[in-house]
């Protein structure tokens, strides 16, 4: 048989197209190829890496893109961008994301973006308005828009929020959140801190599935967020496994709110509240408050100091521990926030299993560890414990191990950084924001990028399938979790 000798230009030729250019890591900082993020990455291709030296000054640097599935990094520490007194890129964001572009940001510090009233009070930290978003180990503050997020297609695309912390964003007028996610397919939020809300909520999604697992969401002394929780279109809600806390001074007495500013077609009408804890300083409101008709799932939570549980009458209510009227779930510091269980605590072994929902496992498998982390959770003694937290599971400063896979399946979990708790004060504001929610989703697009009908700030979001989360994460047998305890990987 003859063979096909090809000459060296061919062979050249075919092997370029047959192999893909690799990705390039890209340095930034004193001393690297570049000075800013911005400038590598406008020099950036599809796919690459760029690394940013912590030891950078990088305030006031700001840039928009569409360039598909770049990775923004900060290395040696947290990369901090403050825009105080710099119009973000196209008045959107620090970091703005277009086109049909995916992006990943990683331990970044943002903080300062804000645009005027005409323009549309929502300066966010992070404008997404490509794809898919993946947030890790950042501490986003002080702008008018932690996260402000809408895909360019309606219903695609997914967010993926983790081990990050969220604080004093708002620009006080009830329309801008510590984070805005919109009509993306669906939304997950983990192992994260967001507290201290400038009026808007400290978390908002009109995905079609939102997950919202393992994190605390507290808005404490001096915030003045209103809901705590918001999925105002509906969809597919799983709240498992959350701290939970109303303010004195919250603009809204009610915590959780689902489906308030109704259903649009499309989208389901399934929430689900599954080991929780719900702390109400307020000591007035609804803790779950659902407009809609079908059924909610509310069961082994627990719900302390005075409130209405849920105001809707077919809520199937199961194994809940009810302390709006003084009963005493015996907490460790509730003052300081650690609601894990005493000895003794009438919450041990007093929860059932909570099965499946919309096909998805309920059971809650990993407990919040502040700051920013996670522990395996299982079930310790005869039955689950009710609310967020396993008596007997030690408390545990580090993440999951290095092989093991995080709930959705993807890899690098975490990856660490204490959330820099003491985050810089932010003014309360004075806004609205009465019975039906500080939001009326009422501003301004921010840019050219226009919001969905009803939206606010370019920002509307549905989901199209429930996210991977629940069915990788919650299918894990004992002995999974119970490895998961030993094996530990230091946070970066």
């Amino acid at each position: 048989m003859r063979r096909l000798l090809l000459s060296t230009p061919a062979a050249f030729a075919l092997a370029a197209v047959a192999a893909p250019a690799a990705a390039a890591t890209l340095q930034v900082g004193p001393g690297q190829t570049y000075a800013k993020p911005c400038d590598a990455i406008a020099a950036a291709k599809a796919g690459d890496v760029i690394e940013v030296d912590a030891a950078g000054n990088y305030d006031g640097d700001t840039c928009a893109w569409s360039t598909d599935d770049l990775t923004i990094r900060g290395v040696n520490g947290r990369a901090k961008i403050d825009l105080t007194g710099v119009t973000p890129a196209q008045q959107k964001g620090i970091f703005t994301i277009e086109g049909t572009a995916s992006a990943t940001i990683e331990n970044f510090e943002l903080s300062g973006a804000a645009i005027s009233a005409s323009a549309g009070n929502n300066g966010a930290g992070i404008r997404h308005q490509g794809l898919n978003l993946t947030v890790r180990n950042c501490y986003i503050h002080d702008n008018q828009d932690g996260i402000l997020g809408a895909p360019a297609t309606a219903h695609t695309g997914t967010v993926l929020v983790e081990s990050s912390e969220f604080s004093h964003n708002g620009a006080g007028d009830g329309y801008s959140h510590n984070m805005y996610i919109g009509d993306y397919a669906s939304f997950t939020l983990r192992f994260s801190y967001s507290h201290h809300g400038n009026v808007g909520h400290l978390f908002k999604s009109r995905a079609l599935v939102t997950s919202v697992l393992y994190n605390r969401i507290t808005d404490e002394t001096g915030g003045t967020a209103s809901y705590e929780v918001d999925i105002p279109n509906g969809g597919t809600a799983y709240v498992i496994g959350n701290v939970i806390e109303q303010s004195p001074t919250t603009q809204n007495p009610n915590i959780l709110a689902f489906g308030e500013e109704g259903t649009p077609a499309g989208y389901d009408t399934h929430l689900y509240v599954v080991n929780n804890t719900f702390l109400d300083d307020k000591k007035s409101g609804t803790f779950v408050d659902d407009a809609t008709t079908t059924p909610a799932v509310i069961e082994n939570n627990v719900f302390y100091e005075p409130g209405t549980i849920t105001n809707q009458t077919g809520a199937m209510l199961t194994t809940n521990f009810d302390g709006t009227m003084g009963a005493d779930p015996m907490f460790t510091n509730v003052a300081a926030y650690d609601v894990t269980l005493a000895a003794g605590s009438p919450c041990i072994d007093k929860g059932t299993a909570p099965g499946t929902g919309s096909g998805q496992p309920l059971s809650p498998v990993f407990e919040y560890v502040h700051p920013l982390s996670e522990v395996a959770r299982m079930v310790v003694g005869s039955a689950i414990d009710i609310g967020a937290y396993e008596y007997g599971i030690a408390d545990d400063a580090g993440v999951i191990g290095p092989d093991a896979e995080p709930p959705d399946g993807s890899s690098g979990s975490s990856g660490g950084g204490s959330g820099s708790s003491g985050s810089s004060s932010g003014a309360g504001g004075s806004g609205s924001g009465s019975g039906a929610g500080a939001d009326n989703d009422g501003g301004g697009g921010g840019g050219a990028n226009g919001a969905s009908p009803g939206s606010a700030g370019g920002c509307g979001c549905i989901l199209a399938s429930p996210s991977s989360d629940l069915a990788a994460g919650f299918a894990a047998s004992a002995a999974m979790l119970a490895a998961l305890l030993v094996r530990r990987r230091r946070r970066d």
